[in-house]
């Protein structure tokens, strides 16, 4: 079932691998932009993990065994990774720490992620949030996107979120946003970006990326409502992917224009 979902979601795949976004990263502005965008999936990859948490570890006392143990090993091993791996410096730093500290080294403006983050933290409902703070349309559905599969609290569709949209689909993606980056910027100090995006391939590529798989396969076992529910989510998780990059390349062909009349 595994191998029939990646077979339909290859268009998607597709067009998310060759995104006409990857050729409009050529100025540090451009790149920019990019990063002010991409944090927020950088941020809410984290929600869809500890969902799953939530759903098969248990963090609360008295402490008794929940669910699957692998299940319970899958997660906690992509947990640990990506809450505390070892940064460029040799320390432990989640993934959304670095993102934001490469945000930081490329000029890029953290200022609305960190908004939006202070009204998470003041534990305003995060629809709320997402409909009030002021973000990029293609902003709002991607968060939009994930919250709705996380309230609706399936762990199977959470999972295949997890998996299809994030997890299976970083390596091969994230490969082409590099080397396209590497390209323009040879001679710019783009050290923490690129950290971030090679742990997130070495990781999700040899690990990670497998491990996901496993989960799905073992919420979904042999139950065909529930495989029919994870392909679902999962085009609909990689349509909400493409969303976003339509939108940033939006953004930097307005900005763009908006210097060019200047």
């Amino acid at each position: 079932m595994i191998q029939e979902i990646n077979k339909s979601l290859q268009p998607q795949r597709e067009q998310l691998l060759h995104h006409s976004l990857y050729g409009k990263i050529t100025t540090p502005q451009q790149l920019q932009i990019f990063m002010e965008h991409h944090v927020f999936a950088v941020w809410d990859f984290m929600s869809l993990l500890t969902a799953l948490q939530q759903k098969f570890t248990r963090t609360t006392n008295p402490w008794i065994p929940v669910g699957d143990p692998e299940v319970r090993y899958l997660i906690n091993e992509i947990v640990l990774a990506e809450e505390t791996d070892i940064n460029l410096q040799g320390k432990h730093q989640s993934h959304f720490e670095m993102y934001l500290e490469a945000m930081a080294a490329a000029g890029a403006d953290t200022t609305r992620i960190e908004d939006f983050l202070l009204q998470v933290t003041h534990g305003t409902d995060i629809f709320l949030v997402i409909a009030a703070i002021k973000l990029p349309i293609s902003i709002k559905q991607f968060l939009k996107n994930t919250f709705d599969i996380i309230s609706e609290g399936k762990p199977h569709n959470i999972a295949a979120a997890f998996t299809f949209g994030r997890e299976g689909l970083i390596p091969d993606m994230f490969s082409s946003i590099i080397g396209n980056v590497q390209k323009n910027f040879p001679d710019k100090d783009l050290q923490q970006f690129k950290y971030y995006f090679d742990r997130h391939i070495e990781l999700d590529g040899d690990e990670h990326g497998p491990m996901a798989y496993r989960m799905v396969e073992k919420l979904c076992e042999k139950d065909l409502d529930k495989w029919a529910q994870a392909k679902t989510t999962a085009q609909k998780s990689l349509e909400s992917r493409i969303a976003l990059w339509n939108g940033i390349e939006q953004e930097i062909a307005e900005k763009t224009n908006i210097k060019k009349t200047v």
